[in-house]
């Protein structure tokens, strides 16, 4: 997709950004929410995203539709792991297969990469997430382990797969 453009999150973009994810939570087990997020439960994370200097991000297209977003979010609050972000990506269904996802994410790594981050994490349920598992996977994320039967969504236990990215730290301006 060409006339896609990748750019920092605005309040503007929140309401879409729910609904893509509420499609998720009503629909599979790639996410284990179980209730539907607000716009106003998206505004408070944006905000707490923002105040850490984590990159949180949408794909535009060219008609001004929204059609994926990737954020980081702290993996700990233990200040050792201040370097250390989980990732998440979601994509309108209309926008799978287009390789929005690609453009997306490799978007996400720079600006992390560029905030100083120095690893991503992606867990991704074990079952029903086989493309995320792929688009990570074609990103240079690497397998970092496995818990088995950690969720019940729908009925369903399903486990999740962690998947680590080494970054490297940019050069400091001279």
């Amino acid at each position: 997709m060409n006339d896609l453009v990748i750019r920092t999150v605005t309040a503007g973009d929140i309401p879409a950004i729910s609904a893509i994810y509420n499609h998720y939570v009503r629909t599979s087990t790639v996410t284990f929410d179980e209730v539907e997020s607000t716009p106003r439960g998206w505004a408070e994370k944006r905000a707490s995203i923002e105040g850490h200097g984590i990159p949180f991000l949408v794909a535009q297209a060219e008609d001004g539709a929204v059609l994926g977003y990737a954020l980081g979010v702290a993996w700990s609050t233990k200040s050792a792991y201040r370097y250390t972000v989980e990732n998440s990506i979601y994509l309108a269904p209309e926008a799978a297969g287009r390789g929005v996802g690609t453009r997306l994410l490799a978007a996400f790594l720079e600006a992390a990469r560029a905030a100083g981050l120095r690893q991503v994490i992606a867990v991704i349920a074990d079952e029903g997430a086989e493309a995320s598992l792929a688009l990570h996977r074609r990103a240079g994320f690497v397998d970092a382990g496995h818990l088995t039967r950690t969720g019940l969504k729908f009925g369903r236990q399903i486990g999740v797969r962690f998947l680590q990215r080494e970054l490297t730290p940019p050069v400091p301006a001279e």
